[in-house]
């Protein structure tokens, strides 16, 4: 799609958004595909941003760590099956239509970056300066997950 948008989001001096996740800065052990798949788009868009920093492109990487959305209900286990119901207490997250105000805001505000939720800042804060250290954490808050192969 960013081959096709790129000659209008250049003539414009358009915005490129890419909702990433706090997985693309610290992996999440049961997650490989997840996580590398976020490392990976947050890398695109790097480059993307860098290739095109004189020419007037914005481009946003949205990292909302976890949010209250649909997206647990096409989630698979471990098994390949649907996972149906969430191992997060839902309520407590931030909700997605939050989530889509703030990458709004964002794109408006032509930020590079915008993580959310004070457990996203924290572990990409943390990831920075000791990242042995949030092995174990990632590792242990994964582990209290139901059906987690880690406990």
């Amino acid at each position: 799609c960013t081959k096709y948008a790129l000659p209008e989001l250049l003539k414009t001096h358009g915005s490129l958004a890419g909702v990433s996740s706090v997985a693309g800065y610290k992996g999440l052990p049961g997650r490989a595909g997840y996580s590398a798949s976020k490392f990976a788009l947050q890398g695109f868009l790097e480059v993307v941003r860098i290739e095109n920093r004189k020419k007037g492109l914005h481009v946003l990487i949205a990292c909302p760590g976890f949010t209250n959305s649909n997206i647990r209900n096409t989630a698979l286990a471990k098994d390949g099956t649907a996972q149906g119901e969430s191992p997060l207490n839902e309520a407590k997250l931030m909700p997605a239509e939050e989530v889509a105000k703030h990458i709004c805001h964002a794109i408006e505000t032509r930020k590079h970056r915008l993580t959310l939720t004070t457990q996203g800042k924290m572990t990409v804060l943390l990831n920075k300066f000791f990242p042995k250290f949030m092995d174990k954490m990632v590792y242990n808050h994964m582990a209290k997950e139901p059906d987690s192969p880690f406990t």
